[in-house]
């Protein structure tokens, strides 16, 4: 691909320019601790007189590159409060160790921490259960993080909301509403994580988050074989959930909108003891939401409690737990079908029919986590997950549709009961040391998983008699002519499962270890990596397992404090289960993924940049065959499609008051190599479905900082999708290609300390 290498040559011309810059400089590498001993986090440390500087992580660490060896006066300062100095000698090619004590209570830091945190666009890291202890700027991947901030300012109240505008490249496609979020991204289905666990329990999983108990999103675009070498290599996001903080806090909202929104929500966040041992956290939230189309709704009620207890100075142990509860309308609701083409029908228009149950969902999970920090370099993090999904419900699909254009069609209702628990835990370490000149950054660990998908979809009811079909162009609602379904529930969901479809189960083991070397006092690093995977899964009846090494290479090299390139390589690897038309065995998801990049923090750090360029290959992947029975269909093993394109993504406070957050994709995804051209209407060049060549979003919010309209603000957005493709085949009806679509959002808003109100 011709700009990738044009990137890539970049990137080995930059390393040699600067190569040897580093020559006669040192380091400066520290904790930084409240007065009772406590990490304190994101303090900033600035070398006097040289512009250069660093933010403390989250257990207090710093670390200052390229420093000229002599007498340095360091400066660690937290907002609203007295500066410390600190005066540090550097040697040339050394690095000098420093302990800095804070004398500021641990309730003023966290209160500190919190608004920093609250009022940025931008992140400097990304939470522990991404598993990488570094600064984003050095990781040599794509990860895109969209912060709390981002989400209040855009009332995202949903997983499904129109997130996606913050990320490149991604979009929803399908029609599950706020039921699934199912996330696109450089051509595939991207994986769904929680606080780094896999939570995807079959293709359609898992239920899409309330925003209530998120506190950010993470995205990992691309390669991602540090997380999993089962899934996707198109990448995942990981909701990373509300913790306590220690401080004592609460906040309530109310919200009112179009057709029938009302929701309130709660957090509350405190001690439960006078020492600040026991923490806790409590987010809660009750919606009853309507829709622009008749006789559809989507209420859903959440509770998040979550309990941390510190063992000890080192030792922590947080218990979670989250209930989510959906009723909403049978989730077909979202489809609309026409003989004339997409447009063709009055934007309120439904197939659905009042009086149809609605569909019950009640998702349950309980995560234990412990992390325990060895000393200042060793840090050891183990956690569990059960997760309980139960589902009773309906699908709303045609069962025909008159071939004379009258518009008359018959709507059929399948059941939907379905019951997914999933037992997830993990276990890793990170850890820093030094061999000579060489600093590592050492990640290793175990993931074990075990999925479960029992779904009943095999009973289907056709709710219009012939004699009196359903018509489009003049519908009439009501009681439908052939009455209301009525299925038989009489055996549990499991065997309800195996006796139609057959149940969708998985389970995995997966061991990794990861060494970043820094070389060139770490200005200069190398990633090597590898996880060994075994999987048994099954579906559709059919039993498969496999088991495979994927390795990761990964370059990133620092051309100054602010700017950095990098070039990373993984490998895929992903089990699949189905029956073959031919009924020869079912060959795993294998191909290559390879990605460069450039990323920039601007004007200190207040908003950064990324750009980069990727091509993803996947072989052997399943897809339906056409010519297969709906009730027992098979599938046919594609061959070879590839994924590229480029992808620039911006975001941070501009000016004062000023915050931007915009983004570019362009993605091309399309058949390389077909097996057998006889048995599969795909060609050579065909587009796979699900994607939009061209994605663009921007969201702009000024707030002001000073005056009598202090508080006031504006903002506002932009989604534009080009080039659209369906998941449909065909050569000769264009009207199958969706057309470009455009969205346009603003708001205003006024904000104090404590109240913000939003229109």
């Amino acid at each position: 691909m011709k700009r990738m290498i044009v990137l890539l040559s970049l990137f080995v011309t930059l390393l040699s320019a600067h190569a040897g810059e580093v020559d006669g400089k040192g380091t400066i590498t520290g904790r930084i601790v409240t007065s009772d001993d406590r990490p304190a986090a994101m303090v900033t440390v600035l070398i006097s007189k040289s512009g250069n500087s660093a933010i403390s992580d989250a257990n207090g660490f710093f670390t200052l590159r390229n420093v000229p060896e002599g007498n340095h006066e360091l400066l660690v300062s937290l907002v609203g409060y007295e500066t410390v100095t600190e005066t540090v000698t550097v040697a040339a090619d050394k690095t000098a160790m420093v302990n800095i004590r804070l004398n500021v209570s641990d309730k003023q830091l966290e209160e500190v921490v919190i608004r920093s945190r609250m009022s940025s666009y931008t992140a400097k890291q990304t939470s522990t259960s991404l598993r990488l202890n570094e600064p984003l700027l050095e990781v040599p991947q794509n990860i895109q993080v969209v912060t709390a901030k981002v989400l209040s300012d855009q009332q995202v109240i949903s997983m499904s909301d129109n997130l996606v505008r913050n990320v490149s490249g991604a979009t929803r496609v399908e029609h599950w509403g706020d039921m699934y979020t199912n996330i696109t991204m450089r051509g595939s289905q991207i994986q769904a994580f929680r606080n780094g666990f896999n939570v995807v329990n079959s293709y359609w999983g898992p239920l899409t988050e309330d925003m209530s108990f998120v506190d950010h999103v993470e995205f990992v675009k691309g390669p991602s074989g540090f997380m999993l070498a089962n899934g996707d290599p198109a990448g995942l996001y990981n909701v990373v959930t509300k913790k306590p903080t220690g401080q004592t806090k609460g906040e309530a909202s109310f919200t009112v909108g179009s057709y029938g929104l009302y929701r309130v929500a709660a957090d509350l966040d405190g001690k439960l003891d006078k020492e600040g041992k026991l923490l806790y956290r409590l987010n809660i939230a009750g919606q009853q939401k309507g829709s622009h189309r008749a006789f559809e709704s989507n209420d859903r009620y959440s509770i998040a409690p979550v309990i941390s207890y510190k063992v000890s100075d080192k030792t922590t142990l947080t218990a979670e737990y989250v209930y989510q509860a959906a009723r909403m309308t049978d989730v077909g609701s979202y489809y609309v079908f026409s003989t004339d083409g997409f447009a063709s029908l009055p934007v309120d228009f439904t197939n659905t029919n009042p009086g149809l149950p609605k569909t019950k969902i009640d998702d349950h999970s309980v995560t234990v986590n412990l992390q325990h920090q060895f000393n200042d370099n060793w840090k050891f993090t183990a956690q569990a997950s059960r997760y309980s999904y139960n589902m009773k419900g309906s699908s709303m699909w045609l069962d025909s549709i008159a071939p004379d254009g009258s518009g008359n069609i018959i709507r059929s209702v399948g059941i939907w009961d379905a019951k997914s628990p999933m037992g997830l835990a993990q276990a890793f370490v990170n850890g820093k040391l030094q061999t000579g000149g060489i600093a590592h950054r050492i990640l290793a660990g175990v993931d074990l998983g075990t999925k479960n998908y029992y779904a009943d979809y095999a009973q289907s009811y056709a709710i219009d008699a012939a004699d009196a079909p359903f018509n489009v162009y003049a519908p009439a609602y009501g009681v439908p002519s052939n009455g209301y379904p009525v299925f038989d529930r009489s055996q549990n969901i499991e065997a309800r499962a195996l006796a139609g479809f057959g149940a969708i189960d998985q389970k995995y083991t997966g061991i990794y270890v990861q060494d970043e070397l820094g070389f060139f006092d770490n200005r200069l690093r190398l990633t090597l990596a590898g996880r060994y995977t075994t999987v048994t899964q099954q579906g559709f009846g059919v039993t498969e397992s496999g088991n495979r090494i994927t390795p990761r290479f990964g370059l990133s090299y620092s051309i100054d404090k602010n700017t950095s390139v990098y070039a990373v390589y993984d490998q895929a690897f992903i089990p699949q289960s189905g029956v073959r038309t031919d009924r020869k065995a079912t060959q795993p998801i294998t191909g290559g993924n390879r990605e460069v990049g450039i990323k920039r923090d601007w004007f200190d750090g207040r908003w950064n940049s990324t750009i980069s360029a990727y091509r993803i290959v996947k072989n052997n992947e399943l897809v339906t065959d056409p010519t297969s029975p709906f009730n027992a269909p098979t599938s046919i093993e594609l061959g070879q499609k590839v994924s590229e394109g480029i992808e620039l993504d911006i975001r941070g406070t501009l000016a004062k008051g000023l915050m931007l957050t915009a983004n570019y994709a362009y993605t091309n995804s399309e058949v390389t190599e077909v097996n057998n051209e006889d048995a599969t209407p795909l060609r050579v060049g065909d587009k796979i479905p699900g994607f939009a060549k061209h994605v663009a979003n921007a969201w702009l919010s000024y707030v002001v900082s000073a005056g009598e309209l202090k508080g006031f603000g504006i903002n506002g957005g932009f989604s534009f999708q080009g080039d659209r493709a369906l998941q449909s085949y065909s050569k000769t009806d264009t009207r199958f290609n969706l057309p470009d679509y455009f969205r346009l959002d603003g708001g205003l808003f006024w904000e104090n300390d404590k109240v913000r109100l939003n229109l």
